[in-house]
Parts: C-alpha cells; sequence; structure tokens
C-alpha cells in the first residue's frame, strides 16, 4: 500500500518541508509546477497542495498524511490533528489595534475583527466568552481599521514594524503560537494509523534529531573520565573505548548543537583532547 502524503505547494512551508522530505530519504520534485510525485521504492506518493486545504483533504481521510501549520489546522476545522511538531514555520498570532486604544483582551467584546484565520480567532474568543463580529479578510488586514472595516485585526506577527507603520500595536495574550506540523486523521491510533506511517515518521524524527544534536568526540585521561562523561551523558550513554596511550580513553556521545562550542571549551579545560565535532544527517533513537 503508497502511503499518500500532502505537502505544501508553495510559500516557506513547501521550502521547508521538501529540505526536510530530502534528508529523510524521499524524492522531490524540481518542477514547481508539478502536482504530484510517485516514490515506489519509499513506498509513499507526494501531492502538492495548498497549505490551506492539507488539513481538509487528510481529516476527509483522501490523503494519509499532510505537513501544514497549526494555524492552518485549527482555522480548516478538519477532523485532523497534530501527530508530530517539525520546528519550522514559526509564528506568533496576536490582536493588535490602534495605537492607545486597546489594553486588555476584554475590551474585544462588541468589536469588529478583521483576520484571515476566522476559526482560530472565533475559538479563541468563545474559550473567553468574548462575543465580537470576526470577519475574513485574505492578505494584508492592516489597512482595514483605517478604511473603516474593522476595530481590531488578529494576524501573525514577527518584528511588528509592519504593524507600527500602520499606527497600530499590539495588545493582550498570543492568540497562538503556531509551527509546521505533521498530521493525521483525528482519532487515529496507533491500530488506525496508515500502513507506512510509522517508518515516515521515524525517518523525518530522525531528521529533526539529527539538526538538533551533533557527535562528539575527544580523548580523556583515565583520572578525568567521570567528570567528562558527567558533560557528556550522550542520549543513552557515550560510547568509551581504551586508547593505546596508557590510561587514556577515547568517548563519543551525541550532544546538543546549541552550547556545543561552550561543552568543547569545558572539556578542554577538564584536561580533554583532540575534541572533534561532526555533523549528524540522520538517526534512528
Amino acid at each position: 500500500m503508497t502511503l499518500k502524503i500532502a505537502i505544501p505547494n508553495k510559500g516557506s512551508l513547501a521550502t521547508a518541508a521538501a529540505d526536510i522530505l530530502r534528508e529523510s530519504g524521499y524524492r522531490q520534485r524540481d518542477d514547481s509546477k508539478q502536482l504530484t510525485l510517485s516514490d515506489p521504492e519509499n513506498g509513499v506518493e507526494f501531492f502538492y497542495l495548498r497549505p490551506r486545504d492539507i488539513a481538509l483533504y487528510v481529516g476527509e481521510g483522501t490523503l494519509d498524511v499532510g505537513i501544514t501549520g497549526r494555524d492552518l489546522l485549527r482555522d480548516s476545522g478538519a477532523q485532523a490533528q497534530e501527530a508530530l511538531t517539525l520546528g519550522f514555520g514559526r509564528s506568533t498570532f496576536r490582536f493588535a489595534g490602534p495605537q492607545g486604544r486597546f489594553t486588555d483582551l476584554e475590551q474585544l467584546a462588541g468589536t469588529r475583527i478583521a483576520t484571515s484565520y476566522v476559526g482560530v480567532v472565533q475559538a479563541f474568543l468563545d474559550e473567553r466568552g468574548l462575543e465580537a463580529t470576526v470577519t475574513r479578510l485574505d492578505g494584508a488586514v492592516e489597512s482595514s481599521i483605517q478604511l473603516g472595516v474593522a476595530d481590531v485585526i488578529a494576524d501573525v506577527v514577527e518584528t511588528g514594524s509592519t504593524l507600527r507603520q500602520a499606527g497600530l500595536e499590539t495588545f493582550g495574550e498570543p492568540i497562538l503560537q503556531s509551527e509546521a506540523v505533521l498530521i493525521t486523521r483525528a482519532g487515529a491510533d496507533g491500530t488506525a494509523l496508515p500502513e507506512g506511517f510509522q517508518v515516515f515518521r521515524r525517518r523525518v524524527e530522525g531528521v529533526l534529531v539529527a539538526r538538533s544534536y551533533v557527535m562528539m568526540d575527544y580523548d580523556v585521561a583515565e583520572a578525568d573520565l567521570e567528570a567528562a562523561m558527567r558533560l557528556t551523558p550522550g542520549i543513552e550513554s557515550p560510547t568509551i573505548a581504551p586508547l593505546s596511550r596508557d590510561g587514556w580513553f577515547a568517548v563519543r556521545a551525541m550532544v546538543p548543537r546549541d552550547g556545543s562550542q561552550r561543552l568543547m571549551d569545558e572539556l578542554y579545560d577538564l584536561g580533554a583532547r583532540g575534541i572533534l565535532l561532526t555533523d549528524i544527517h540522520a538517526c534512528r533513537l
């Protein structure tokens, strides 16, 4: 059975999704106009769709798995669920209004809110018992207040420079922290998942771990071995082998990429030598 996978057809999610799939050993298209791609060697078929539609296809069971944004999943109302967070395409959704006018979410009651994500915003309001009129506008929504269409907007906020140029400022807590996610049909447990999904997920997880870790090798004297191992415990435990140099050992361990340079300094101060860092392209844990 072929696993049918929905992939974003354009935008930042599309590029990052294609990269992680290539690193996971899957074929990817070399023509942006290509709508489908079969990879029979790996038992998968890719369908390149609008990111906003992916959750609907997966939720209906037309396709088995998809990569899309958490914001698009929540906004769709589809019967699909997150199976794995992918660590890219991060964004923050906030309310914004004219500078100095809004300070608290309770002030949203009775307002007109313009957004491209009606489902996300309406769910946020419903959870807090707030009543407001939510209007869908595609594309930039910053001008809607100036044009008299809305009192407040709800949109992705990165640096906030676009809002400031429009005379707006954010207020209240974030509506949603979004990122790219791997999704399956809602209610799919371990036995209901489509054939081949676990292998696909394991490959993608292996790339995510490889991106977050590096392999560290170093030589250390026996007297300092225990202290060095406490610094580099590895995923399960470090690999240790005696060197031909009497009383010295070679140590290998996976360590987090973040802070790895500082860790090298600490090992060197401890007395370790021949300290090496190596990228990991994929792994299985």
